[in-house]
């Protein structure tokens, strides 16, 4: 007898959403069909989520839609839930579906014991969507990582051409507003 895991489409995870299987304490997404049970958040991992999610706030206003911690809905059967999104238009441009691949500007995750699954999983994950930018936001080595030009190579992995790091003490221009620089400085608790 062979096993095989059930793999779940998009539809299907939000029929079990609807119905009632998960519960409020009940931290998942739906990876690859998939259902991935996330890591619970430490303090600092709170804070520096709380304080990006501020700063971008101000810096952006109401010019685009930012989401903390908030499902998008990728092709690729999953509906990640990272911890910050810029998205193009408004909050209720989202009232009939999550953000798709093209709504958005930057996909940010913040990692402390993550960092393993947002730097290879994840990573992998947005760049087979397409999306164009990804933020990790690297706690224990106190910078940003900003991943960018997403590609499939003839492995059928995908992956990003472009990594940059950026230190605490460095500046970085927001995707889609060039002109709009985020002081790395102010982020890291």
């Amino acid at each position: 007898m062979v096993v095989t895991p059930k793999r779940f489409t998009i539809d299907e995870y939000h029929k079990l959403i609807e119905i009632g299987f998960f519960n409020e304490n009940d931290r998942v997404e739906l990876i690859r069909g998939e259902l991935i049970k996330m890591a619970a958040k430490g303090t600092l991992h709170s804070v520096c989520s709380t304080i990006l999610c501020r700063k971008l706030d101000r810096l952006l206003g109401d010019r685009v839609a930012i989401r903390g911690q908030e499902p998008i809905t990728l092709s690729n059967n999953s509906e990640p839930e990272p911890d910050v999104i810029i998205a193009r238009g408004k909050d209720e441009d989202y009232l009939a579906h999550h953000p798709y691949p093209e709504d958005i500007l930057l996909v940010i995750e913040i990692s402390d014991s993550t960092l393993d699954y947002d730097q290879k999983t994840k990573l992998s994950l947005y760049a087979e969507a397409g999306i164009n930018h990804y933020w990790i936001v690297n706690l224990p080595a106190r910078q940003l990582e900003h991943y960018s030009q997403p590609y499939h190579n003839a492995q059928g992995e995908f992956n990003y051409l472009s990594k940059l790091i950026y230190l605490t003490n460095q500046s970085i221009a927001i995707p889609g507003f060039d002109d709009i620089c985020l002081d790395l400085s102010l982020i890291f608790p």
